[in-house]
């Protein structure tokens, strides 16, 4: 059996004259953490939409569980994601919002949502409306919502965004409890100490160009 999550094999996309990615080739193996850094406008958070399904490439493939994105599938199976800000209904509050996007594939149940909230340091009885949440709580919802139904692929971008010190320590003992369970995380980060403490591999993209990184 194939031990590879993702494959990207010399993959470009351009907007209009402007070449966002570059003949980027790599692969991430089944059951760890991959971290991507560089700067903003390097390209990163191209790379990941086009994982997830969102920007199809200009030229190349990618294939994620032996499915190729744009053509077997749509979108990855078994794929959950926090990509840019996360977007919620601003009115209601945190359960009541992924109830109404559990709804969508019906996969889980009111306890597992509960347990995901809780499992992110928010309460899920709070009444509390999204729309007033601060920008970290937001982000640990957004996190909440990328792993309730427990996606064997989780792609998170800059996923420590709004958050205090607490909180990272938080997200990172989550993030490598996801891992020792199997699961396979994409992650961007600003953060040096981030990528150095979660990531067991690790690249750099400049200009659309990707290249692994030694830290």
């Amino acid at each position: 059996m194939d031990n590879t999550a993702v494959s990207v094999r010399d993959v470009t996309k351009a907007f209009g004259e402007q070449e966002v990615l570059k003949n980027v080739s790599v692969e991430f193996p089944k059951g760890g953490i991959y971290g991507l850094i560089g700067r903003n406008g390097s390209g990163k958070t191209v790379l990941l939409k086009c994982i997830c399904g969102f920007v199809p490439p200009t030229s190349g493939e990618i294939t994620v569980w032996d499915k190729r994105v744009g053509q077997d599938v749509d979108f990855p199976n078994d794929l959950g994601f926090i990509i840019e800000s996360p977007g919620f209904l601003p009115a209601v509050s945190g359960l009541k919002n992924l109830k109404y996007l559990a709804s969508i594939r019906n996969k889980i149940s009111e306890k597992r949502i509960r347990e995901c909230i809780s499992l992110v340091g928010l309460d899920p009885d709070s009444k509390k409306p999204v729309g007033k949440y601060s920008m970290g709580m937001r982000q640990r919802l957004g996190i909440a919502q990328a792993i309730m139904e427990n996606p064997e692929l989780i792609v998170l971008d800059e996923p420590m965004n709004g958050l205090d010190n607490h909180g990272v320590d938080e997200m990172r003992t989550l993030f490598l409890d996801l891992k020792e369970e199997g699961k396979t995380i994409l992650l961007t980060s600003h953060n040096r100490e981030d990528i150095q403490l979660l990531c067991d591999s690790v690249y750099e993209m400049e200009a659309g160009e990707l290249r692994e990184a030694v830290l």
